[in-house]
């Protein structure tokens, strides 16, 4: 009978505490550590580990003199064991908050958050002003579902995307900077050959390093390798290199689509159209425990459109140098 199979299939189960305190054990492979997360002391940790291996007769962790280390049954139930309480834990939430309006939690890089995405979130609340996004930048590339994260929209290889992603845009680099410095007199870029007047804004971060976006790569491209510019400035992060082109302070090398707004409105200008492509671009991720939920749903639908009209009407890099003169000469007063 199905009931008695079932009896039969949960006698070897242990209980929920004895494998609560397995899986903070394996997690932090510590004793001490898991006790803590617990609220219990580190003997009884110990206790439950020992029952639980003369219960299934087998060991699960080898005590080394710096630390522990989980065995094959260890690591083969420690899968198993992290896996079901997530699903537990991740059903239990949403059976709590069913009637609750829960945030879309979104994370991305720096300069993708600051430049693309926040500037164009007022497009998607207006339309779903009942869907609050919560915004995590990080340059860091996190784990969904241990973060609670709900969509991630990572920088990453084109050839080379997370499973389930969505792809969004390439990246592509090219020379941008403010329309008074590229008018300035006796400095004026009209070809690259001209960046030898100017200094050069270069995105150097030690801690994560990118040298496909470097000015080395571009200048090579064009064969201008002995280009020696009249000076140079550094910056860790992209958001800065774009603050200090805006600011007149030199030529960066503008990251599409990151820049695409600011050559839009005419903030910046692209006095050659010559762009340089790295490989590497934007794709949307959603986490496995959101699936389902419609305001994620609909948050992922709305950023795959959105990037699909920017690539369909990019930006005439010539036009945006043309408009920014106009709007120079419309603004002049008239004597």
């Amino acid at each position: 009978m199905p009931e008695v199979a079932m009896a039969e299939s949960t006698r070897l189960v242990p209980s929920l505490d004895l494998l609560k305190g397995f899986e903070a054990a394996a997690r932090h492979l510590n004793f001490t550590h898991a006790a803590d997360e617990l609220f219990i002391t580190q003997s009884a940790v110990s206790r439950q580990i020992k029952l639980l291996e003369d219960r299934l007769g087998v060991s699960l962790f080898v005590r080394q003199p710096k630390g522990l280390r989980l065995t094959d049954q260890g690591e083969q139930l420690y899968r198993a064991v992290s896996s079901a309480l997530r699903q537990v834990n991740d059903a239990m939430e949403r059976l709590a908050r069913r009637d609750e309006a829960q945030p879309v939690i979104v994370t991305s890089t720096l300069g993708f958050s600051a430049l693309w995405l926040i500037p164009r979130l007022v497009i998607f609340q207006k339309a779903n002003p009942d869907v609050e996004i919560r915004i995590s930048a990080n340059d860091r590339v996190l784990n969904l579902d241990r973060e609670r994260i709900d969509v991630s929209i990572r920088y990453c290889q084109a050839d080379a995307p997370p499973p389930s992603a969505v792809w969004l845009f390439d990246e592509t680099l090219l020379p941008v900077c403010s329309p008074a410095l590229a008018e300035a007199s006796g400095k004026q870029l009209r070809e690259p050959a001209d960046l030898r007047h100017h200094v050069l804004l270069h995105l150097y971060d030690p801690d994560n390093p990118s040298p496909w976006m470097s000015w080395r790569r571009w200048l090579e491209a064009f064969d201008l390798t002995d280009l020696k510019p009249a000076g140079s400035a550094t910056f860790n992060y992209f958001d800065q290199v774009s603050r200090a082109a805006l600011a007149g302070q030199g030529v960066a090398l503008g990251r599409m689509p990151l820049v695409q707004d600011l050559l839009q409105d005419g903030s910046l200008i692209a006095p050659f159209p010559r762009a340089v492509p790295t490989g590497r671009g934007y794709c949307v991720v959603q986490a496995g425990f959101s699936r389902g939920r419609p305001e994620v749903d609909r948050f992922v639908e709305w950023i795959i459109a959105e990037t699909k009209a920017a690539t369909r009407d990019p930006i005439s890099v010539v036009d945006a140098r043309k408009t920014a003169r106009k709007e120079r000469r419309r603004d002049r007063p008239r004597i």
